[in-house]
């Protein structure tokens, strides 16, 4: 391993640093505390903490986004005397999880929500979809379904969470899916909705698309959950009765890239901007952000989103110091935004 900053021991925490693949060295300075330690049933837990930035050349900042952690464990206490420190090489105990360490919302628990109603929009209503749908051999296709609101609900319920399904073994070809809202004067063949590449069927369905109701990028978690004092709106006194799923596949052995990155630079910023013709068609009372995670591809190595108000940055919607494509953490703290 090369250059992590690291912690281990046995029910207590030493502090280390790697340079090189080999035995990690002893830190100079004793950064992390240790809290507390305990051996129960064959499981060790250890519990430590450290500022996020130690100005130590020897720890490695904890930065907002996504952090990526290595562990590794032997199978004999490692004594506290040379050599090595008293480390054992771990062989093949060892792996990697990327998780963030700081203020962001865990995915919700399912058990939660075993006795609440729920319906499925599938693209083609059933589990056999991607069985039977070819992923053509170009760069990127966009597919597109129309699907009808269920009738089920007779008065006005609340979707209070959403989960994103997907074959397991196709997930590598999907990059991002949007549901859009159908305007309410929208009018469909029930017995035969539209389902196919977005621009065959573009002529049919754009004219009544309208707002996104939610959607999903790789790297974020599958099911998300809208917080207590908010929901989507269903059932049959909603004027919403259409709506249009629209997939984006991607083929990773034929994709390009339609940004140039200048070779041997150290970084490269990208701006863009939400312009005053978006923000002016906000409601008068003002919108509430609750949930935002940002979606890039895979050069990027950090985004954020600022909100300006009067030519000042006040506040960011989300900032990830340390971006990965893979492992995208929301970040969930309301934020009002008024015109």
């Amino acid at each position: 391993m090369t250059s992590p900053d690291l912690a281990g021991g046995m029910t207590g925490a030493d502090m280390g640093y790697a340079s090189q693949h080999g035995i990690p060295s002893i830190d100079n300075i004793t950064d992390w505390l240790a809290l507390q330690g305990r051996e129960q049933n064959g499981w060790t837990a250890i519990h430590f903490k450290r500022h996020l930035d130690t100005c130590d050349s020897m720890d490695v900042p904890i930065k907002s986004g996504t952090n990526h952690l290595i562990f590794a464990f032997g199978l004999v206490d490692p004594s506290r005397n040379p050599p090595n420190n008293g480390i054992t090489y771990h062989q093949d105990r060892r792996g990697i999880y990327s998780l963030s360490l700081r203020s962001y919302s865990d995915p919700p628990v399912k058990s939660k929500f075993a006795t609440m109603n729920y319906f499925d929009f599938r693209l083609n209503n059933a589990c056999t979809y991607f069985l039977t749908y070819t992923i053509p051999t170009t760069d990127t296709v966009y597919h597109c379904k129309v699907h009808k609101a269920p009738a089920i609900y007779t008065t006005k319920r609340h979707v209070i969470t959403h989960k994103i399904l997907l074959n397991s073994t196709d997930t590598m070809h999907i990059h991002h899916l949007l549901m859009y809202e159908c305007d309410p004067s929208a009018r469909f063949n029930d017995s035969d909705l539209s389902s196919d590449i977005c621009e065959n069927i573009y002529n049919k369905i754009a004219p009544y698309m309208t707002n996104i109701a939610t959607g999903w990028a790789v790297g974020e978690d599958l099911m998300s959950e809208f917080p207590p004092e908010a929901g989507y709106p269903t059932g049959n006194n909603f004027s919403v009765k259409y709506y249009v799923i629209q997939m984006h596949y991607s083929n990773p052995q034929l994709c390009t890239s339609d940004l140039s990155i200048p070779p041997r630079v150290q970084s490269f910023v990208v701006d863009t901007y939400c312009p005053a013709s978006a923000t002016l068609r906000l409601p008068t009372s003002g919108i509430t952000v609750f949930s935002a995670f940002p979606h890039t591809h895979l050069q990027r190595r950090t985004v954020w989103t600022k909100l300006i108000r009067n030519k000042t940055a006040v506040e960011y919607l989300f900032n990830a110091e340390a971006y990965e494509f893979h492992r995208v953490m929301n970040s969930a703290h309301a934020v009002s935004i008024i015109q």
